[in-house]
């Protein structure tokens, strides 16, 4: 049986392609897998679990079809979908995982997380993210109305990407210091997480040893997947046929 890792879809009703290939993917190698780990953004924005979206309703059913095949699935907050609570965990039947999380996979203790923590560099988006993962703060938004909060993270995605714009790739990649940190605080020689953007597989030098760094990548021009057996993980693409998933 094989553990399957995917993040950063940034699912949304624009880019329909992204949605086509994870439903297939969900109702097909999905369902042969022991596990599946979204390391968050699994939505481009998740204004709450009151929002009626018809389109997330849709996300939200085949996931619980899947859930419902035996498939344990399991969830973690992004930087875009850290306002998902526990109506959608009843509702799609995922569990909600910390970030970070440490899971033995087939022996092996691995580190698991989004991957936004470890981007230190970036003190204005640490301070975002410390302040927005407040609860005093989310409950704030959810009492507005779903148009205030649509407005919200409108003027909220404009000026990411004026920030974007204006960063170097590596302020906005994680810190190694961080990353040597945490995987020693942690006590595992493995971690795996999404947010950056940069599929690869990393040596970490931790002055003893060498440990490992696994990003996945996004799945704007094609699906990113880990597939992790008793042989160990693979990082690999998963192409999107012209013409559909």
């Amino acid at each position: 049986m094989t553990t399957l890792f995917i993040s950063d879809l940034h699912l949304e009703v624009s880019q329909p392609e992204i949605g086509e290939q994870f439903l297939s993917f969900l109702g097909g190698e999905a369902r042969e897998a022991e596990a599946l780990y979204i390391l968050g953004d699994l939505f481009d924005a998740w204004l709450g679990d009151d929002d009626p979206n018809p389109y997330y309703g849709e996300m939200k059913t085949a996931l619980r079809e899947l859930v419902d095949t035996g498939v344990a699935v399991s969830f973690m907050h992004g930087n875009r979908d850290f306002m998902i609570g526990e109506d959608f965990a009843n509702e799609t039947g995922v569990s909600i995982l910390a970030d970070p999380v440490v899971v033995n996979l087939y022996g092996e203790d691995v580190l698991l997380c989004h991957g936004d923590a470890l981007c230190t560099d970036d003190v204005h988006y640490q301070q975002v993210r410390a302040m927005t993962r407040n609860p005093e703060w989310q409950a704030m938004m959810i009492a507005k109305s779903i148009e205030e909060r649509i407005a919200f993270a409108i003027q909220a995605r404009k000026e990411s990407i004026a920030r974007g714009e204006s960063m170097s790739d590596e302020i906005m990649d994680v810190n190694q210091n961080t990353v040597v940190t945490t995987l020693r605080e942690q006590g595992v020689n493995t971690m795996l997480h999404g947010h950056t953007h940069r599929p690869a597989v990393h040596e970490v030098d931790m002055g003893d040893r060498v440990a490992t760094r696994i990003v996945l990548g996004d799945w704007y021009e094609q699906g990113s997947v880990v597939r992790w057996d008793e042989n160990g993980p693979r990082l690999e693409a998963m192409p999107r046929r012209r013409g559909g998933p």
